[in-house]
């Protein structure tokens, strides 16, 4: 109890405890670590350019100097709004039949939708009654309506503001995009719409042409193009403000204000399953964004605000285990949302191989509405606010983009980078380092290049061809284009060759022959199952042999293609060489692991085949591939 009557002041939480310094824990990590590298061992080498430590203070955040920032207070990292976290819940149309598009949209807007975003061919001019018919009875001050329409956006733009203007509808209501963008025709084909000019020329034209309508953007800025080719988070942010800022100098230098050129364009950002990393980028993007349209002199700081549309990565996306890619989008949503973001689509999991069905669609409808009226994630501004770790990364994201950001102004700007071939290494160079990481999982694909399903097989009736965006050749090319891909798609070709071989032949099978030392010969045959089932073999699993002659008859028997023995270091010298010599070449003799005292003796007496931690999957797989010949 506390005595008011001698004015005692109430104890602080965890007063009692005295304060730990920095020191202290230092001192503490590394006596724990016995003499191992701090660094080496407990800092985590990212592909961002920074490392992440093990732990953050109070003291990491000295040196920010946003943290007092209100949300809705320039320069936004703590988000654009001041008193929810809202987000329109998007879903994209491919209009092949208008009517039949006009009728699904009506459907999914009594789901939960609250912004559509139409695909239209971007070959094929529209017309007023196209239009009309495809917003029949969608009531457009409700709806967040999003145009994807490539070189036809302002005359998409015309026909859709004079509907409104027909229709009376209130213009400070109307919310949308035409997203036209030709830098991002230039990354994904290497071509302008019709050349650099006529382009830039057109931009200036469709802001004029919206300037009455304050919420409907028309320059979209496509960043999730550079994470969908295997870009780094700080790549795709770099290179999305430098591609933003290029709209603004080219279009204020033909005499817009840059109070209507800013609040024009939209961000398209992929998000990916690196969790904590995805909400720091975004709260990032609005940090710099803000600083970037700020040195242009707005009339005022809400010209600066940044509007961003999320988009979850096909990059990650997998097409053996698929279910997977659901809980993939459900974090990337996550990231997506505490991150601040105005708007969001969630691709549906199959959306990779097959044109999504009415499930898939419905499951990626429902992920946005369970974090919006189950988790109430619109509730809560910046709830990363104060996060040690989380403004730590945002502002080491910020700084490290900020770094190339600079470099692609020295070089003239995107435009000029993109046709010197700067942003095209970057990102190849990254790319491979992920690939390489994949192959080697020490970045991991649940379900492809770990844990695979292995009862999972593609039948006759399977597409085997994923619905990768096709990188054709166009007219007028002045750069190379990005190439969009995903990280699994070199594993899943080794696995798709291994089901349709076995549609026609025996599915190759891996033995696992378990001997020797319980924990050794366990955890050995996991890993080679693991291992041997990323390809697609039948995997047979054994409790272990008491002898080699028992464990080589019951491998023979199962008429296996691979033997892979399974034991302990100390007894593969002894054990080994007799098994390869009694299988006598009836299947592919592999050891789990790599004796390394032992392992020259054992090459020398015809053991070549080693599968171990340190091994490539995707080269070593696809070595039994070819052995097998299932493969070239």
């Amino acid at each position: 109890m506390i005595d008011k009557s001698k004015n005692e002041e109430p104890m602080r939480l965890f007063e009692e405890f005295p304060p730990v310094s920095t020191k202290e824990w230092e001192e503490l990590i590394v006596a724990d670590l016995k003499g191992a590298d701090y660094e080496r061992k407990l800092h985590w080498k990212t592909i961002e350019g920074f490392d992440v430590k093990p732990y953050y203070r109070s003291e990491d955040l000295e040196k920010i100097n946003y943290l007092n920032v209100f949300p809705g207070d320039f320069p936004f990292v703590r988000s654009g709004r001041k008193k929810e976290n809202n987000w329109f819940i998007r879903q994209d149309i491919l209009v092949d039949d208008i009517k039949q598009a006009n009728k699904k949209a009506l459907d999914i807007l009594m789901k939960g939708i609250d912004s559509l975003g139409w695909l239209l061919d971007p070959e094929k001019e529209p017309d007023i009654d196209e239009i009309e018919q495809l917003m029949e009875n969608i009531y457009a001050q409700m709806v967040q309506v999003n145009f994807v329409c490539g070189r036809q956006a302002h005359k998409v733009l015309n026909i859709y503001l004079e509907l409104v203007k027909k229709y009376n509808r209130d213009l400070e209501k109307i919310h949308g995009s035409v997203d036209f963008d030709p830098i991002g025709n230039l990354i994904a084909t290497g071509a302008f719409y019709l050349s650099e000019k006529n382009d830039f020329e057109a931009c200036a034209k469709i802001i004029k042409a919206s300037s009455h309508v304050p919420h409907f953007r028309t320059l979209a800025v496509n960043a999730h193009l550079f994470k969908n080719a295997g870009s780094s988070i700080v790549e795709e942010l770099a290179f999305g403000m430098a591609y933003g800022n290029e709209y603004l100098q080219r279009v204020t230098e033909q005499g817009i204000s840059i109070d209507d050129v800013a609040p024009n364009l939209k961000f398209h950002f992929g998000v990916g399953s690196n969790y904590f990393m995805e909400i720091a980028k975004i709260r990032a993007a609005r940090l710099l964004w803000a600083k970037i349209v700020n040195a242009y002199g707005p009339s005022d700081a809400e010209f600066t605000r940044t509007h961003i549309h999320s988009i979850t990565s096909d990059w990650n996306k997998t097409l053996y285990d698929p279910y997977v890619n659901m809980l993939r989008a459900t974090t990337e949503a996550m990231s997506a949302v505490i991150g601040g973001t105005n708007s969001l689509t969630i691709r549906p999991f199959d959306v990779i191989f097959r044109t999504p069905s009415e499930f898939s669609e419905r499951i990626a409808r429902n992920q946005q509405l369970l974090l919006k009226e189950e988790s109430y994630l619109d509730k809560i501004v910046d709830p990363a606010a104060g996060s040690y770790y989380i403004e730590s990364l945002t502002d080491s994201i910020a700084e490290q983009a900020w770094k190339i950001f600079l470099e692609i102004m020295d070089l003239g700007g995107f435009v000029a980078a993109f046709k010197k071939g700067f942003v095209q290494k970057k990102i190849k160079k990254t790319a491979s380092d992920r690939d390489f990481a994949i192959a080697n999982r020490r970045e991991i694909l649940v379900g492809t290049n770990q844990y695979p399903n292995f009862s999972e097989y593609l039948d006759k009736s399977s597409n085997w061809q994923s619905q990768e965006p096709l990188n054709i050749p166009v007219a007028n090319q002045e750069a190379e284009p990005l190439r969009a891909y995903r990280g699994a798609q070199q594993i899943e070709k080794l696995r798709i060759a291994t089901d349709k071989y076995a549609l026609s032949a025996r599915r190759p099978a891996a033995f696992m022959l378990t001997y020797g030392n319980l924990a050794m010969r366990r955890a050995r045959s996991q890993f080679s199952g693991n291992f041997f089932g990323c390809a697609g073999y039948t995997i047979i699993d054994n409790n272990g042999f008491k002898t080699v002659d028992e464990g080589v008859d019951a491998a023979l028997k199962s008429q296996a293609e691979i033997i892979v023995i399974c034991a302990a270091d100390e007894d593969y010298p002894a054990i080994a060489p007799e098994i390869l010599e009694k299988t006598g070449g009836k299947a592919i003799v592999v050891i789990a692991g790599y004796p390394k005292d032992s392992v020259e003796e054992l090459k020398n007496k015809g053991l070549k085949h080693f599968i171990h931690i340190k091994s490539n999957l995707l080269e070593t797989l696809g070595e039994f591939q070819k052995l097998m010949g299932i493969i070239a």
